[in-house]
């Protein structure tokens, strides 16, 4: 049974020149041959992500949505540029190709990359995938230490040193999350209004360890091998990271993190499979981290509560778009269900809060 990640049939609006792209790939990468057909990647909600078929070879494009964008998000070539550098030092990277700021090609900047075929988990195991609890376990286990693969990279020395800024990171996340949720917001969201004064009250003293951080790391933006599903063969969507603090990086992640405990509300917007017998729970993922790190990790609310509010600034940010008709992706519609409950997840984090 092939359990291989799955294109389909380009969404309506989300369609490009193919012969244009076609004539700058063959000028671009050598050794493509035959006519080239395109299909898409269903899943994800931001960057749109293409299967390009040339021939026998297969690859993948990322171009940026359509419709409105923050000023700062999208940015293909910090993408392209973070895969050219990784690409030596990390093997769970695929390998980028071309990328282009030509706008008589596309009308955007995009890129090409090599695919890595495998296995991507989604908000249910795919019909087939037999997980045992323990496997799941050790599947939770190999999450946590290819993020701590990444995050013991020395980036100074793969050439990122200028790649972002490590001191004020937190200051400027909270601060950059809180403006961008309020140019988002729609009528029908919540403010956030007391988890952005939390954060702002609460924000840790600033890491002596920064590394690389990918920001959104989870289960779906990791391939599995369709030979060995419990090993980890692909790290893909870079298009947030940069230089910062780790335990942000792992609060973004876990806030993806819907164990079997949690509230119906929470459990309604669940993307991953992160709820199935002996996967382990937002609390072990923190032990294991801290164990294998070395860090001294005293209380994560702080990381958690951030990482709910980013999704959920992240989440807003779509809706948005969907709310004034900028996008056509009916999926959007139901954002505003993630949005209040990761208020409503945020707002249980504080008032439990040991901080």
């Amino acid at each position: 049974m092939d359990l291989t990640d799955k294109s389909r049939t380009v969404r309506e609006g989300e369609q490009f020149d193919i012969p244009g792209v076609e004539r700058f790939l063959k000028q671009s990468i050598p050794g493509l041959r035959g006519d080239l057909a395109v299909e898409q990647f269903p899943s994800g909600y931001s960057n749109l992500t293409y299967l390009i078929r040339v021939g026998d070879t297969e690859l993948v494009l990322r171009r940026p949505p359509f419709g409105t964008k923050a000023k700062t998000a999208h940015d293909m070539k910090r993408e392209y540029t973070i895969l050219q550098a990784l690409t030596p030092v990390f093997p769970y990277c695929p390998k980028p190709l071309v990328y282009t700021e030509d706008a008589s090609v596309m009308g955007c900047p995009f890129y090409v990359m090599e695919r890595i075929r495998g296995i991507i988990l989604r908000r249910d195991l795919p019909p087939g995938l037999a997980v045992t609890p323990g496997d799941a376990h050790k599947l939770c286990e190999r999450l946590i230490d290819v993020q701590l693969e990444l995050h013991a990279l020395d980036y100074q020395a793969i050439g990122l040193a200028d790649f972002g800024r490590p001191e004020g990171y937190v200051k400027r996340q909270i601060d950059g999350w809180s403006q961008r949720y309020r140019n988002a917001r729609t009528d029908d969201a919540p403010d956030f209004e007391p988890v952005m004064q939390w954060l702002q009250e609460k924000m840790p003293r600033e890491t002596d360890r920064p590394c690389i951080i990918h920001n959104d790391f989870k289960f779906d933006n990791v391939v599995l091998s369709p030979d060995d599903p419990l090993r980890i063969i692909g790290v893909l969507d870079w298009e947030m990271a940069t230089i910062g603090d780790p335990l942000m990086d792992l609060g973004s992640s876990l806030a993806y993190w819907i164990q079997a405990d949690d509230p119906p509300e929470f459990q309604a917007i669940r993307m991953m499979p992160t709820d199935i017998p002996g996967a382990m729970t937002r609390s072990e993922m923190i032990a294991r981290y801290a164990q294998r790190s070395g860090l001294q990790i005293h209380t994560f609310d702080f990381y958690y509560c951030f990482g709910l509010f980013r999704l959920a600034g992240i989440a807003q940010q779509i809706y948005y778009r969907y709310y004034h008709r900028q996008t056509r992706d009916d999926r959007f519609a139901l954002l505003i269900f993630a949005v209040k409950a990761l208020e409503g997840a945020a707002m249980r984090v504080i008032n439990n809060a040991s901080l």
